[in-house]
């Protein structure tokens, strides 16, 4: 805890508050255990002292094995709903999911679906069959669902469903979860989870092609506007169960303000170009194909060609070679996105507006969470800089000289793409040249 606080996401509370720490509890558990791995001790004082649960533990990594992404993803659902209903001063619990679960369903709306497995029974499973086995059988297992992720989000929903109507819960289901927009500071990311890592990834000058359609929406919400919807539900959740309601859903997604993949990419080349990283390789050249063929053309010659150059040359230097290594894992996360940047979503989100229409005007301002008064210019000019400062370190002082090593780069790239052109025009003349010595007419 101590480690966390210290984290820059708390500057301004500790300066508001500089003892804020005095307020917070922790908790020993692990929700890959069975009941949360919490101690007894702490279990009465959880149940004598609660009254909000925000349920926000999860696996988000795409490819995570079907077993590990059960226990935290379903059996911990299961772990908090139990324990809830022994908490006599409860008011709200807000389970959150994601906007993608049940993404095979077109549109998606504010309700509960039928899961590709009873989550009962995907519990029962993972207990009794080993690991390997499990592995073997994923694929058939999860079906028409791209991941284990999804998957397993899905799942979850149907434990709510069967066992959770005695409890004032809901469920909040929001986009792609991105950096901050205005609070408590601007840009604020410590993952390179979905987007971010292609981001990142881009603006190093590694990554110059993806396999995606960039006329397709995505959903992208700040993480500060998605903890403030997540308040704002606990809120409503609390007053609808009053009245004994049904469990409530939220889709947060950016409807009224939408953003496709290829102005995100217009975004990236803008604004990338005026706060570049001086960590970055090369300048960020980058297209988009929703081509297959074309998008392997690009891997192999733009990718990893220059990268087995580059190794080969380190090799014999005595450096470690790393760049292949570094582009597995690029391709690896473009094939994992490439399921959600060719394919179409759609949702919608009556529910969360009626929530928002109920908000005071303070709260509105308070609890700031409309994706329809988010600028997106204002945004990702912002999200850059939280990259450039949070994942990649490099300090906002060093950004005259990075311009400067860009605009290098930039004119490198420019007279390497002319020396290309060059040498195959040449090579050209001379195919040309041997075809009309060797066929022509004597």
């Amino acid at each position: 805890m101590e480690e966390l606080i210290e984290n820059s996401l708390f500057s301004t509370l500790r300066e508001k508050q500089p003892t804020f720490q005095n307020r917070i509890v922790p908790i020993k558990g692990d929700c890959t255990l069975p009941n949360l791995d919490i101690s007894m001790v702490d279990r009465a004082t959880l149940i004598r002292e609660v009254s909000i649960i925000f349920h926000v533990a999860a696996t988000v990594k795409f490819n995570e094995k079907i077993k590990l992404a059960t226990e935290i993803n379903v059996r911990s659902v299961k772990d908090i709903i139990n324990l809830s209903k022994e908490m006599s001063k409860l008011k709200s619990v807000v389970h959150v999911s994601t906007a993608y679960a049940n993404c095979f369903h077109i549109p998606l709306e504010e309700k509960f679906y039928d899961p590709p497995i009873d989550s009962d029974k995907l519990i029962n499973l993972v207990n009794c069959l080993n690991e390997k086995l499990l592995d073997d059988i994923t694929p058939e297992l999860i079906g028409i669902c791209p991941n284990t992720y999804v998957y397993t989000k899905t799942v979850a929903e149907n434990f709510i469903k069967k066992h959770a109507d005695s409890i004032p819960i809901g469920i909040f289901r929001p986009g792609i979860v991105t950096s901050t927009y205005r609070e408590p500071i601007q840009g604020w990311i410590d993952n390179v989870y979905g987007p971010t890592g292609i981001t990142t990834s881009i603006l190093m000058g590694l990554m110059r092609i993806l396999y995606c359609d960039g006329s397709i929406n995505m959903y992208l919400v700040p993480g500060d506007l998605t903890a403030n919807g997540i308040i704002a539900s606990a809120w409503e959740i609390a007053n609808k169960r009053k009245f004994n309601e049904d469990i409530p859903i939220y889709n947060y997604v950016s409807n009224g303000n939408p953003l496709t993949y290829g102005r995100y990419i217009e975004m990236i080349l803008t604004y990338g170009e005026l706060v570049p990283s001086e960590k970055a390789i090369w300048c960020h050249i980058f297209e988009v194909t929703k081509y297959r063929p074309i998008y392997l053309f690009y891997v192999y010659f733009l990718h990893l060609l220059p990268a087995l150059i580059i190794d080969t040359l380190s090799f014999c230097r005595g450096k470690n070679p790393r760049l292949l290594r570094m582009y597995n894992k690029i391709h690896e996360m473009s094939d994992l996105l490439s399921y959600f940047c060719m394919n179409e979503k759609k949702f919608t989100n009556e529910r969360w507006n009626e929530l928002l229409r109920k908000l005071t005007p303070e709260d509105r301002e308070l609890f700031f969470c409309d994706m329809k008064d988010l600028v997106w210019n204002t945004y990702f000019e912002t999200y850059f800089t939280g990259i450039r400062k949070y994942i990649l370190k490099d300090p906002i002082e060093t950004l005259p000289q990075a311009r400067i090593k860009w605009r290098r780069f930039y004119l490198m790239h420019q007279a390497l793409k002319f020396l290309i052109a060059c040498v195959l025009f040449i090579i050209t003349c001379a195919v040309i040249s041997w075809l009309l010595v060797t066929f022509g007419s004597p």
